[in-house]
């Protein structure tokens, strides 16, 4: 605060390091930054294994650090060698659960004959997923996509709305496209694939 002229006020420091992993390529990087106020005060350069300041109140901090070389090569060292084995390691650990594949669970869902049909999709990993309607080539009116939210068990879910009041007489399908499917789902919007708030409560009740 001092070599910021500042005498009172809540201000932030912040230090910000890790290392990153190119599994493709086998590059590796690192960073080691520290800001103060939310604007960068010391950053670590990994070629040249110096601080610099884009800052005049970070040149006294940058001068003291560059002095001792042994702090400097352990920065180095840390950034270069331990830092992507620990990454390394940890994704090895996680590979499983990273590359897994989990195929979606599709339902048209409406609360009753006049409201909007649901496409709900759920149970999918990993999250990027795509949902789209046709009615005989992409149609994109009256449609309102959800954002896609975690489920407990780790998987996802989202949905997207149709709006519309012809969906008796048009053909309207509703199609989901995901890592873990060798073909798209298609699903047909038509009376019989369609569940309703009763539906789901006669189901209950027989249980």
């Amino acid at each position: 605060m001092q070599r910021f002229n500042q005498t009172e006020g809540v201000h932030v420091y912040q230090t910000m390091c890790g290392c990153e992993w190119d599994d493709a390529t086998g590059i590796t990087d690192g960073f080691w930054n520290h800001g103060y106020d939310g604007e960068d005060l010391l950053v670590f350069d990994l070629k040249n294994t110096r601080w610099i300041t884009p800052s005049p109140q970070g040149l006294y901090t940058a001068h003291r650090w560059n002095n001792d070389r042994a702090e400097l090569e352990h920065a180095k060292n840390y950034l270069t060698w331990q830092c992507p084995a620990w990454l390394k390691r940890y994704v090895s650990y996680g590979r499983s659960t990273l590359e897994r594949t989990v195929a979606p669970e599709v339902s048209l869902l409406q609360k009753d004959p006049s409201s909007p049909v649901v496409c709900h999709v759920t149970g999918f990993f990993p999250h990027n997923i795509m949902v789209s309607w046709q009615k005989g080539e992409d149609h994109y009116d009256d449609v309102e996509w959800e954002e896609t939210l975690p489920n407990e068990d780790g998987t996802f879910q989202t949905t997207s709305r149709l709006t519309v009041k012809d969906w008796q007489t048009e053909d309207y399908t509703c199609i989901v496209e995901h890592k873990s499917l060798e073909e798209e789902i298609v699903k047909r919007v038509i009376e019989r694939e369609i569940r309703r708030n009763q539906d789901i409560e006669r189901e209950r009740e027989s249980e």
